[in-house]
């Protein structure tokens, strides 16, 4: 199929604004959600990769939480400063470093789960009227597909497969989270 310059020109343009503006209140919402615990978006992620990974190693975290491997080093270096990630090497791998929680990092992570407040991410409140329409949430397709052609099948399955997991390991008692201990705790990233 033949696409003309001015297509592939406007699809272009469209998707870089379209997925600025979301990202950008994304980041808004996601940073005021963990500013009360002195986080910031990437040492965030990596928390939650590697409570989920139970062990991830640098290059995971990175590609998982789609950075760049040495932002995944220096957060984690930073992290584990404030004593909540360790670093190790496997006996059976020695090239790379692998990363784990440490009992504060765990706790730490778990608060700021339990803070989560629907209500303050803009991206819900802007699918809500979608909801209300057709009864589900957007299901990305179309966006997944295009994923799936830039970081490949592993990355999205994997993903697909974590978040359900990860959905499976929470219920809600009382309007509260409720997270299942650890060594059942399904993995997102």
């Amino acid at each position: 199929m033949d696409h003309s310059l001015k297509e592939t020109l406007i699809f272009s343009q469209k998707m870089a604004h379209l997925s600025k503006a979301l990202w950008k209140s994304v980041e808004k919402d996601w940073q005021l959600w963990i500013k009360p615990f002195n986080l910031n978006l990437n040492e965030h992620h990596i928390l939650w990769i590697a409570f989920q990974q139970d062990g991830a190693s640098v290059s995971d975290i990175a590609n998982y939480g789609v950075m760049h491997v040495s932002t995944a080093f220096n957060f984690s270096k930073k992290l584990a400063a404030r004593g909540l990630l360790t670093f190790s090497k496997k006996t059976h791998d020695k090239r790379n470093t692998y990363v784990c929680l440490t009992e504060e990092g765990e706790e730490l992570l778990l608060k700021t789960f339990e803070t989560f407040n629907e209500q303050t991410f803009s991206v819900y409140e802007a699918g809500l009227p979608i909801r209300d329409l057709y009864g589900r949430f957007p299901e990305f397709s179309e966006l997944t597909t295009m994923i799936r052609h830039i970081y490949g099948n592993e990355f999205v399955e994997g993903f697909e497969t974590r978040l359900h997991d990860f959905e499976e390991g929470i219920t809600v008692e009382d309007g509260e989270l409720v997270f299942e201990p650890k060594t059942k705790m399904p993995t997102l990233f």
